[in-house]
């Protein structure tokens, strides 16, 4: 009898045992780059994932930001200690796709049966990741567009209830409010994603030949010789009035600090800063969000997007990728996903299912959520065109450093506007040459 328990007992052991290792997760990493409050909701979508059920498991790594997501699974892939999946920002798209070291989404999806509708995707969204032939080498994630922030409360100081249309019209709203007592009209930095990228795309302008880059490798940037450089120097105009400050942490707030307290009247900045507006804003402030001011009024194309796309990195084995597969499908579902992230941040959905989603449920009628559907109407204001696909030039990161650095010179009395970008796309057509040589021989998916 006393045998007979033993043995038992050393079967129920050997049960557990069996048991707990049948039960243990599959396991990959994902490597992200929001950081902050944005950071935190990353986290937590994984770890929601992870508690939705028991066969896989998500060992998700922040990186500290888009950039340093770049670089690190750059220099892991080239150690062998890269990540499953990682999440990467506009500006790296092209380095990725030439990269070698990932694996198609479009491919992947098929390989490990995600069902995915390519086509819903909004085309101000899939065309910027998508290659030549329309193939989608990434996931569209967190997306956002540039947007106008303005405080009804100052405008309507001026006798105006809607926001300004134009350029023109802003520029003379600004002097209005300056002589209404507004001190601050306007504020803004030397961000390139919003004074650059955005304007030349809802204007119709390019920011490099070849169609922004996506005709090749060739391509140079001619920025300087468009309205671009008009554009800042107004910019410079308004500064030198008093109408308008630069807001960065560098000499004061930055642009959200600045808008949400009540001290500069307006500000152009990411859809995906709606939620911290609404949740930071001075007691009592009646504000909004309009689409940016144009140059000339019916004239209008479609905005581009800003944000990160999810890639799926080359070398892994079947059983991690077949966890990330799951992943994918969680966080890029309608309901676990898009609608995760746009009640969690100011991001947008980036598939007309997921808008349809948030509209049903009169997520837009919502206090604090009202507005965000501006962003949907500018990446959607017209068909996309060859200018408004988005920008695909080799070290765009750099491009964007030497552009910042430029306006910084301008805005600051260091060089005339003309001087500052005409050395900027000097030296940002350097980066591409030497991009150019790196990858001689290669041609763009």
């Amino acid at each position: 009898m006393k045998r007979y328990s033993l043995l038992a007992a050393a079967a129920s052991v050997i049960a557990m045992a069996s048991g707990a290792h049948a039960q243990e997760r599959t396991k990959f990493e994902f490597w992200y780059g929001l950081t902050g409050q944005l950071g935190e909701v990353m986290a937590k979508q994984c770890e929601l994932f992870n508690e939705s059920q028991e066969k896989y498991e998500a060992v998700c790594v922040g990186q500290g930001g888009y950039d340093k997501a770049e670089q690190n699974t750059i220099a892991a892939y080239r150690a062998k200690q890269h990540p499953t999946l990682v999440q990467i920002y506009d500006a790296g798209t092209v380095n990725f796709m030439l990269s070698g070291a990932i694996y198609p989404a479009n491919k992947f999806a098929e390989d490990y049966k995600i069902d995915v509708d390519w086509d819903a995707y909004f085309p101000g969204i899939a065309n910027y990741y998508a290659t030549s032939t329309g193939e989608m080498w990434s996931f569209p994630y967190n997306s956002s567009t540039a947007v106008l922030y303005w405080n009804k409360d100052q405008w309507a100081k001026i006798g105006k209830s809607e926001a300004p249309k134009t350029w023109a019209e802003f520029a003379a709203d600004l002097k209005a409010l300056k002589e209404a007592g507004v001190e601050c009209g306007f504020a803004f930095d030397f961000d390139t994603w919003m004074n650059l990228e955005q304007f030349s795309a809802i204007n119709g302008l390019p920011i490099a030949t070849l169609d922004n880059g996506y005709g090749g490798l060739g391509a140079e940037v001619e920025f300087h010789q468009t309205a671009f450089a008009d554009h800042m120097n107004n910019f410079k105009d308004w500064m030198d009035a008093g109408y308008a400050q630069i807001q960065t942490s560098q000499v004061g707030k930055n642009l959200i600090q600045s808008f949400a307290d009540g001290t500069c009247a307006s500000t152009t900045s990411s859809i995906a800063n709606h939620g911290v507006v609404g949740s930071t804003k001075a007691e009592g402030m009646n504000w909004d969000v309009a689409m940016l001011p144009v140059l000339e009024e019916g004239k209008r194309t479609n905005s581009i997007v800003g944000g990160a796309s999810l890639w799926i990195m080359e070398g892994k084995t079947p059983e991690e990728y077949e966890a990330t597969a799951a992943f994918v499908k969680y966080v890029t579902a309608p309901d676990t996903g898009e609608k995760y992230i746009a009640e969690n941040t100011g991001y947008i959905p980036v598939t007309t299912a997921g808008f349809e989603l948030l509209k049903s449920e009169g997520f837009y009628d919502k206090e604090g959520y009202a507005g965000r559907e501006v962003a949907i109407e500018s990446l959607t204001a017209s068909d996309v065109t060859p200018l408004s696909r988005g920008i695909r030039l080799g070290n765009f990161t750099s491009i964007r450093a030497e552009v910042r650095a430029e306006l910084e010179a301008a805005f600051t009395g260091q060089k005339d506007m003309e001087t500052a970008l005409s050395d900027a796309a000097d030296r940002s057509n350097q980066i591409l040459r030497r991009y150019e040589q790196t990858y001689r021989g290669a041609d763009l998916p």
